[in-house]
């Protein structure tokens, strides 16, 4: 079984020794000639992911088309609002023999669509691969660390969720099978909006209550949109909703609850996204879903306010003023 990874991010990247350490021949693409150079060099990709060397059965490409026609199974790790035309570059190479799985966490902000529909847009036309996805409580360094980490491997063919799950799983990375992909692909996008609240919380020394409610009441609205789009509700209270939503809004190291921290101590936007070296995918989910929400008649306030604070420029004090003075209502 031969595998590939198309992004050089610190995802990727640590994805990428994975893999090669559980004996598979891996091929890594990466976009920046820096990072490509120096992995040529010294095998340790020291700008996402510094401490590690990559072994000898990973090999390292620029030409992403040659590169991804040569695996049977294909992982995505590139930021979501620059996957469709990565993966237009790939596209022609693709064949139905392989498997392409998405660890992607996001919805592209034009057209508001999941990362796996909008695979499936670019191969209109074409002979196309098998999709899965790949979400859950996983810090990418902790995986490269060897810490246990528990996974989800969604995919419309229980074949291929399985293949998938069995490629993957080992002492350190459990993975466990579904068939959910949308809801599996939402909750990964949703809830990097919700640590961006967490982060903002924090910051302003609102405590463990607060971030506790923010987490709570998160994880509803994600399911309340989930659920309209066509998901299962239980997905959003196993690994890839609650289990990855607890994880970002719990760490300082999460991208999203560092642009929510930063916010929250009144820097702006543009300023904390320019010093970052990769990206917070909640920042760019935050407009498809507010978009989505309102689409669907879905009352998302959480989400909202987020919006406004990260794009209206309102204080993150009168955000969480607002949300804690709506109207009272039942739990349920």
């Amino acid at each position: 079984m031969k595998v590939g990874v198309i992004g050089a991010g610190t995802w990727g990247s640590a994805f990428a020794l994975h893999l090669a350490r559980l004996g598979l021949p891996t091929r890594l693409w990466v976009r920046e000639k820096e990072v490509y150079t120096e992995l040529r060099q010294s095998r340790e990709n020291a700008t996402f992911l510094p401490g590690f060397t990559f072994p000898p059965n990973v090999s390292f490409f620029r030409d992403a088309r040659r590169m991804s026609a040569m695996p049977d199974i294909l992982f995505i790790a590139v930021p979501a609002q620059f996957l469709r035309s990565v993966f237009s570059e790939i596209a022609d190479g693709l064949s139905p023999r392989q498997v392409v799985v998405s660890l992607t966490k996001g919805i592209e902000e034009r057209s508001l669509k999941r990362i796996t529909e909008v695979m499936t847009d670019v191969m209109a036309g074409r002979p196309a691969p098998r999709f899965a996805v790949l979400s859950g409580p996983s810090f990418a360094r902790e995986v490269a660390e060897k810490h246990p980490t528990a996974v989800v491997i969604a995919a419309g063919s229980a074949d291929v969720a399985r293949l998938v799950q069995t490629l993957v799983s080992n002492a350190n990375l459990r993975a466990y099978a579904s068939s959910d992909v949308a809801g599996v692909e939402l909750s990964g996008a949703m809830k990097n909006i919700i640590a961006i609240a967490a982060g903002i919380s924090d910051a302003l020394r609102y405590g463990h209550n607060s971030r506790a409610a923010l987490m709570t009441r998160g994880v509803v609205e994600m399911t309340r949109l989930g659920v309209k789009l066509g998901a299962k509700r239980e997905t959003f209270h196993g690994l890839a909703g609650i289990g990855d939503l607890v994880l970002t809004c719990t760490a300082r190291v999460s991208r999203n609850y560092h642009v929510g921290h930063e916010l929250g101590k009144g820097r702006p936007l543009g300023e904390i996204l320019e010093e970052m070296k990769t990206v917070a995918e909640g920042v760019a989910t935050t407009v498809s879903v507010r978009h989505l929400a309102r689409r669907e008649g879905v009352e998302m306030p959480i989400c909202e306010e987020v919006y406004r604070v990260l794009y209206e420029g309102k204080n993150p004090r009168d955000s969480i003023r607002d949300l804690m003075q709506r109207a009272l209502k039942a739990e349920a």
